[in-house]
């Protein structure tokens, strides 16, 4: 981590500013290069000096300039950034300029800084963790309201701080542990009362965690509630599909049998991602052996599934907590049946804001709440184990294995935060990121 990098922080050109960051030991004195009077920047203060071009001295820009010492910057490392101009030639002109004197002046060793390399500075400084890490990609890539919410709260270190709590309460334990430890080491009874207020707060730990796991997943957030379309054929199901979608995603036909493969489309419905699958009308019996491979495949969806849109007979419904529509109601000849849930017409879009109510409501208790976050499934499994660690300590009589197991936990704790045994998936997360995070 001796190199000093640079990259365009901000969005691609053209806009209004330009944000180029300079973060590493040398970031002061590349600054003086391209700043007369250097010196007279005070850190956390911003002021507006000449950029000039160290070759020749020519003027690239006038921008305004906010120098950080380490370790209190974002990186945790001395660090300036350049606001300028956010024209193209502007920000060409400027990275032009840094990657010049990176090339000429090998001493100062500066280069442009590769995908997530500034994020993954800021965690090896201690500057944030491995699920503020998680949290901050997240966020970049989120495309619905739900989860840009969820990744805010994780990247803002919520989840950090409920584990900071977890490692306060499991180091107590420890200590407990250890002095009833150092009672048997002198041959004195444990007080059966201690032990038994040190299982109850094992318990209570473990309590707290399975309720997080109980959580939803970011993986359900991210890839979105899936909504399966199902019931005969000609029901209307491709036709319903497009509505929800707002475009025409699924062939419509008269022609029964013409979706024979599941068709997957995703769609963000009240700021909350869904993915909606039409299948092939379901029948007992077919020539077209390519047919009933599609109803294999339905079959299997609506297993799946998390919402089930039943467009067949409401007696039918093959899920109690299916919701039955009653599609087609432009239809010449067409009856309402009272079993059904909703009935719409997706030609001429009656009621079908009353049936994309109902999928919100449906995936409310799918995604977090308000003000809460969702755990991916890394950080899931790390809270699996510590549970497991937990239980098998409540129900053990020797205090030694009982102080293992707490070691387990904590282990498994600094794995989550990345302080051990992940650098295995480090490149994997911050290839998310652009160059400039």
């Amino acid at each position: 981590m001796s190199d000093t990098i640079f990259a365009l922080s901000s969005g691609r050109p053209p806009a209004g500013i330009a944000i180029i960051r300079v973060s590493g030991k040398k970031s002061f004195e590349i600054n003086g290069l391209f700043v007369r009077d250097a010196g007279a920047i005070s850190p956390r203060h911003a002021i507006l000096r000449i950029l000039r071009n160290p070759e020749n001295g020519d003027i690239l820009d006038r921008a305004l300039i906010l120098a950080f010492r380490g370790p209190y910057s974002a990186t945790g490392e001395d660090s300036v950034e350049w606001h300028c101009h956010g024209g193209q030639a502007v920000v060409r002109a400027v990275l032009g300029a840094l990657e010049r004197l990176g090339r000429t002046k090998p001493e100062l060793g500066l280069r442009e800084a590769v995908a997530g390399e500034f994020t993954r500075r800021a965690l090896e400084n201690g500057r944030i963790d491995l699920n503020e890490a998680e949290g901050l990609a997240d966020l970049l890539s989120a495309e619905t309201e739900s989860q840009r919410r969820s990744a805010l709260m994780m990247a803002e270190g919520h989840f950090s701080r409920r584990l900071d709590g977890w490692r306060e309460h499991l180091l107590q334990c420890a200590a407990q542990v250890e002095s009833l430890l150092d009672f048997s080491d002198e041959d004195d009874v444990p007080d059966d009362g201690a032990e038994s207020e040190l299982r109850r707060r094992l318990a209570s730990l473990c309590d707290a965690m399975q309720g997080q796991l109980a959580a939803p997943s970011a993986e359900r957030l991210n890839e979105g509630i899936r909504v399966v379309l199902a019931g005969p054929r000609n029901a209307g199901k491709s036709t319903l599909l497009n509505a929800l979608a707002g475009r025409e995603a699924a062939i419509v036909s008269d022609i029964a049998g013409t979706t024979r493969d599941r068709i997957d489309v995703p769609v963000s419905l009240g700021g909350v991602a869904f993915t909606l699958t039409d299948t092939a009308g379901l029948t007992e019996q077919s020539d077209d052996r390519i047919e009933m491979m599609g109803v294999d495949l339905a079959h299997q969806a609506i297993e799946q599934c998390d919402i089930l849109l039943w467009l067949g007979d409401p007696v039918e419904c093959p899920r109690t907590d299916g919701i039955k529509v009653s599609a087609q109601k432009d239809s010449a000849g067409w009856l309402q049946d009272e079993a059904a849930d909703i009935a719409v017409s997706a030609a001429t879009g009656e009621n079908m804001q009353a049936l994309m109510d109902m999928l919100i409501a449906r995936a409310a208790s799918m995604i977090p709440a308000e003000g809460g976050y969702a755990l991916h499934k890394r950080q899931r499994d790390a809270v699996l184990l510590m549970t497991e660690n937990l239980r098998m300590a409540i129900g053990e009589a020797d205090l030694l294995i009982v102080a293992e197991h707490l070691r387990g936990c904590l282990q498994e704790m600094d794995r989550l935060t990345g302080k051990a045994g992940v650098e295995d998936m480090l490149g994997a997360l911050f290839g998310r990121f652009c160059i400039g995070k």
